[in-house]
């Protein structure tokens, strides 16, 4: 069980530190490329990417590709309908969030602070699906929040942005695929459900993109570089990670507290690559948001050692 849980906060963690630099090639394809577009692209290519890789994984473990019983194969068809639904609305959200700040903010790190939010929303929304957190769990969260508000939103409310109320939204979002993930993920594949939620999430964006924007064939092979790594890390590797990493996690909040390390990353992300400048304010925000992982951590340990 130890390892486990070492191999769940590993898992989660390389997807929150995946998920930060790629705020940074978000930032970039958007100054292109229209939100539905990217999403569209990155999904189908991450869906397709992962279909070998559950090939050799279900037949190293011995297991026919498709599944075998009528009530797996549905259990499999509603987890990826219903977590490609929201991930679409949260991927969307997301990207036009970032398309709509001034270039004077610090885009990277300011939208992977907001979308961590999602940390405080999950234990919320888990509470109507009798998810009752442990006390040391709600401090984490806590703490995590005055994290976050260091980060993002000690200016005063003055300081929010549009781009500010759409990550919100795009927190509480991803929030509900999180519980999605974790109420279908002992049901499923894991890689299976990751390349089917992109691909529910590819198809819904293309029908969007193709309303909305059209399509730009010049436009999307031009900015092929930030694409490919939104669609094979973060898409493919990282929410792959979310998967495998909930199904040894023993809390949903606890992976939510974990994930949300994207936003320390994107922070960094953003001064190595993009430039963008952390201020003491922000670098406290980090500090806690780590004492955050660490408390969420400590009902584990005692409950372990015990």
């Amino acid at each position: 069980m130890k390892k486990n849980r070492i191999l769940s906060a590993a898992a989660l963690l390389l997807a929150a530190m995946i998920w930060g630099v790629a705020f940074v090639a978000q930032d970039k394809a958007s100054e292109t490329l229209g939100s539905f577009t990217i999403n569209a692209s990155r999904s189908l290519i991450a869906s397709a990417v992962l279909v070998p890789l559950a090939l050799v994984l279900r037949k190293k473990q011995g297991k026919p590709y498709f599944e075998p019983t009528k009530t797996d194969r549905s259990n499999l068809i509603k987890a990826g309908l219903l977590c490609g639904l929201f991930l679409c609305i949260s991927v969307n959200l997301q990207q036009f969030a970032i398309s709509m700040y001034p270039p004077e903010a610090a885009v990277s790190g300011r939208a992977g602070f907001i979308t961590a939010l999602y940390i405080v929303f999950v234990p919320i929304f888990g509470l109507f699906l009798k998810k009752k957190p442990s006390l040391m769990i709600v401090i984490a969260v806590l703490l995590a929040t005055v994290g976050l508000y260091f980060l993002c939103l000690s200016g005063g409310i003055d300081a929010l942005y549009t781009g500010d109320i759409l990550m919100t939204l795009c927190g509480m979002s991803f929030a509900v695929q999180i519980l999605c993930v974790d109420h279908y993920i002992d049901r499923v594949d894991p890689i299976k459900l990751s390349s089917l939620q992109f691909f529910v999430c590819g198809i819904l964006s293309s029908i969007l993109m193709l309303i909305f924007e059209g399509f730009d064939y010049e436009a999307l092979l031009n900015s092929w570089a930030p694409i490919l790594y939104l669609a094979v890390l973060s898409s493919g590797v990282g929410y792959t990670l979310q998967i495998v990493g909930q199904k040894y996690s023993d809390s949903p909040t606890v992976s939510s507290i974990l994930m949300s390390m994207e936003s320390v990353f994107a922070a960094l992300g953003g001064a190595i690559i993009a430039s963008e400048q952390l201020k003491g304010r922000e670098i406290l925000g980090c500090a806690i948001m780590f004492a955050a992982i660490i408390i969420a951590q400590i009902p584990k340990r005692v409950k372990s050692e015990r």
